[in-house]
Formats: C-alpha cells, sequence, structure tokens
C-alpha cells in the first residue's frame, strides 16, 4: 500500500499503527468483544454466542497476510495491546460519488472517548488519499449509538439498506465524506 503518512502517530498515550499478521488474533478479540458489547441489544443472543475469536483470527490473518490491493488495516494499542482498529480500501457496490471505505472500525469499551476512534478514522483517510481515493462511505448499524461519532466528524447521512446477519434483518446506514481532505484537515 502506498502511504505517505508515517506508520505510527500516537494519539494519547496511544499508538496508531499499520497492523501486520502478528496482530490478527488481537484485532479478532477486538472484533468479538465489540461485537457483544455494541450490538447486544440489537441482535439475538445466539448470533453474538456463536461468534468465534478462533474464526475471526483466521480471517484476519488472511486479510494482514495477503491484502487486497489499496487496503489497509489500522490498530489502535494501548500497553502493547490491541484495543481497536479500522480497516478499508476501495468502496464495494461500485457507488458513483465514493471512491473509498472503511470497512470496519471498533474500539473496546475501554479505549472508548480517548480520541482512538478518531486516530483511526484519521489513518484511514490518509491510506485511502494515498491511494488516490479522495472519498469514502462508512457504514453503521441505524440503532448503534456510536453512530453519532461519524456525523460530529462532518460525516453526511448517505443512503440506508437492510442486511441480515444470522437470519436477523438490521438496517444500516452509510455516512459518506466526498472530501477526505476536509475530514483530514480538521486535526491540523
Amino acid at each position: 500500500m502506498k502511504c505517505s503518512m508515517s506508520n505510527q502517530m500516537s494519539v494519547s498515550s496511544t499508538k496508531i499503527r499499520q497492523a501486520i499478521a502478528a496482530d490478527a488474533p488481537g484485532v479478532a478479540r477486538v472484533h468479538v468483544a465489540t461485537w457483544r458489547t455494541t450490538y447486544k441489544v440489537l441482535m439475538a443472543d445466539e448470533i453474538l454466542a456463536g461468534l468465534s475469536v478462533e474464526r475471526r483470527e483466521q480471517y484476519w490473518l488472511r486479510q494482514l497476510e495477503a491484502p487486497l490491493p489499496n487496503s489497509f488495516v489500522y490498530v489502535a494499542e494501548q500497553n502493547e495491546q490491541v484495543v481497536g482498529f479500522s480497516s478499508g480500501g476501495a468502496e464495494r457496490t461500485g457507488d458513483p460519488d465514493y471512491q473509498g471505505e472503511v470497512y470496519a472500525l471498533y474500539l473496546l469499551q475501554k479505549a472508548q472517548r480517548q480520541g482512538l476512534g478518531r486516530g483511526l478514522l484519521d489513518a484511514s483517510a490518509q491510506a485511502l488519499l494515498a491511494n488516490g481515493l479522495r472519498s469514502m462511505l462508512i457504514w453503521v448499524l441505524r440503532d448503534n449509538p456510536s453512530r453519532r461519532f461519524y456525523e460530529a466528524l462532518g460525516g453526511s447521512f448517505v443512503r440506508e439498506q437492510t442486511i441480515e446477519i444470522g437470519g436477523q434483518a438490521l438496517v444500516e446506514v452509510a455516512y459518506g465524506w466526498k472530501d477526505l481532505h476536509s475530514l483530514v484537515k480538521k486535526d491540523a
């Protein structure tokens, strides 16, 4: 991946850096833990109980060992432990207005409200820009209270769609930034 930003930056006492294959176990733990806490009132208990750190670890190991062109995964660390991650790359549906997409951004509850989500989103936006992708979408479940985070950072509501997870219909909404320079500039 081409990236003009430093491979590391500090946000508070936390390090945000590009993920490596050795991060797969930590990313998997965060992925499963955040789903179980964030979605406990949004998804059926059996869906969340059926999540497997081991399966997620295999998934993330494949993603980190053989990434798609122009894709990325960043991790947020505290005390050398992965407490959050973001992943993304090219927009996946062929949207004519948005070139890039953040596929996932998750933080453990203990790591929230410390600027880490902002740091991960900024690293993601910079990676997209470095790869020539000037706009971005991110999808979030409509009933997830964390979606206000994207609104606070200037994300505009784009559209909503119904998805199915474990046989359960859920509505997700897309937030978009037509010019990622405006998102990145907010740090300057």
